[in-house]
């Protein structure tokens, strides 16, 4: 998993989210920064609800 990190780490650092520097992501740990892409890329819970399990209003 180490070179997974490392490659998250990299993309990251290449392009550090808003109000954050490069610098800030080569210090985080890797449990923060696994954290934090899951914040930037988990799925929105009410995206595509409605059309979802016969939820119809006709």
């Amino acid at each position: 998993m180490k070179p997974d990190i490392e490659a998250l780490r990299k993309k990251y650092i290449e392009n550090p989210p808003e109000g954050m520097t490069p610098r800030d992501i080569r210090l985080m740990s890797e449990d923060d920064l696994l954290d934090m892409d899951y914040f930037f890329n988990e799925d929105d819970p009410f995206e595509d609800v409605f059309g979802e399990e016969g939820f119809y209003i006709f």
